[in-house]
């Protein structure tokens, strides 16, 4: 009997075992994940679920006995340590072997560190993984702490609201000159510094951090000589691709794990999916590595039909949505066209509710959405037509955003 590999226990793996059955295969199905958790999603870790509005059931994908009821094994708390594609055979940390007809890698991506003294003192964290979740809870919940967090990209971001919501001191401090610049240009940056400025967040950025400082424990953060008092920081410096396993098995890596539209990687019968792979994308012509909850949604879907050899391609438009303070925001577009495209605002930017196109030789190649809701299928069919549209129309509030493409 066929048996279906997946090495992850977050969105990507979990999807694509649940895929599997409700598509029909009816093998063998493991999922390894070095947790001890059932497969989970990692957006709720920063927003609700770390805020308290949302309980265990909107982070855990399924319990543990509903893959028990389909026939899937689950192993938790255990890592994959080696994987041989020429044998098949995937060897896992607690010494047991699991041999294979097809593998699908959902590894995932890992906190990136900043090589500063006292980064391992306590009380310095990351957030990636359920546990530490409840940990930043358990710290923050109470009130009255003092929170630096490093990096103004939107793990911190979200921690800093979520902080600020209990009652705590928060200061962020960033080496580049606007907060989330690099992913939504200066203009759409500065929205949110002035957000975060509003609910009394020390913004502070173009700053050079020096030094962790404490005996036992995080007491502060030295930034251009000064020290920044602190009970807790959070490195929130974005995330590297987990591709240790991939490395050790020789697949081919740049900047994850590569693979074809269809997820297969440089290895027969060997897949990935989620953060950690970089994915040929049809529609863009290239390689595109996503981080986002909707990327590994599609992939792990796609990855299940990729595995049992029906056609299959990831050619979703990238999607990722924020919730900070009074602000909710969804993002639909391609990354790497952004950079140099024109910014068209459609709204009150200075009320923050609006639409911000960004556009290319006269194409949407990305939308965001701020506070103004049910327009995203909108957004992304005009991404998706490709046609010219003037900077005008797409400005213009009195036609109905769904009447551009008319």
């Amino acid at each position: 009997m066929t048996h279906m590999l997946i090495i992850g226990g977050g969105l990507a793996g979990g999807t694509a075992a649940e895929s599997l059955r409700d598509e029909g295969f009816g093998g063998d199905i493991t999922v390894v994940a070095a947790e001890p958790h059932p497969p989970y999603q990692r957006p709720p870790l920063s927003k609700g679920y770390l805020a308290g509005d949302e309980g265990i059931d909107a982070v855990i994908l399924h319990p543990a006995d509903w893959y028990a009821e389909r026939g899937i094994r689950l192993i938790t708390n255990v890592a994959a340590s080696t994987l041989d594609p020429a044998a098949h055979i995937v060897g896992l940390a607690d010494g047991n072997e699991l041999a294979y007809d097809a593998v699908l890698l959902a590894t995932g991506a890992v906190p990136r560190m900043l090589p500063l003294p006292g980064c391992d003192l306590a009380g310095v964290m990351t957030l990636r993984r359920l546990d530490d979740s409840d940990e930043l809870a358990a710290q923050l919940r109470g009130g009255r702490r003092r929170l630096v967090v490093v990096g103004a990209g939107w793990i911190g971001m979200e921690v800093a609201a979520t902080a600020r919501g209990f009652g705590n001191e928060v200061t962020i401090l960033e080496r580049d000159p606007v907060p989330l610049a690099a992913a939504l240009g200066p203009e759409m940056g500065e929205v949110f510094r002035a957000l975060h400025l509003d609910h009394g967040v020390d913004v502070r950025t173009s700053v050079d951090i020096e030094r962790i400082t404490g005996t036992r424990r995080a007491e502060g953060v030295v930034v251009d000589g000064e020290t920044v008092e602190a009970d807790l920081v959070l490195i929130g410096v974005g995330a590297v691709p987990d591709t240790a396993l991939a490395e050790q098995a020789g697949l081919r890596i740049l900047n994850g794990v590569l693979t074809d539209s269809a997820l297969r990687t440089s290895a027969p019968d060997v897949y990935a999916a989620g953060d950690v792979a970089n994915a040929f994308h049809p529609v863009l012509q290239r390689h595109l590595r996503s981080e986002h909850w909707a990327n590994a949604l599609a992939a792990g879907e796609v990855a299940a039909r990729s595995m049992q050899g029906v056609p299959a391609s990831l050619d979703d438009i990238p999607y990722f949505y924020t919730d900070q303070y009074d602000l909710g925001m969804e993002l639909s577009g391609y990354a790497p066209l952004m950079r140099d495209a024109e910014l068209v605002v459609r709204g009150d930017l200075e009320a923050r509710e609006f639409v911000a196109f960004w556009v290319d030789a006269g194409r949407v190649v990305a939308g965001m959405n701020v506070n103004v809701w049910d327009v995203n299928e909108t957004v992304q069919a005009l991404i998706r037509s490709g046609e010219r549209v003037g900077a005008d129309r797409l400005r213009d509030t009195q036609m109905p955003i769904e009447d551009i493409l008319s």
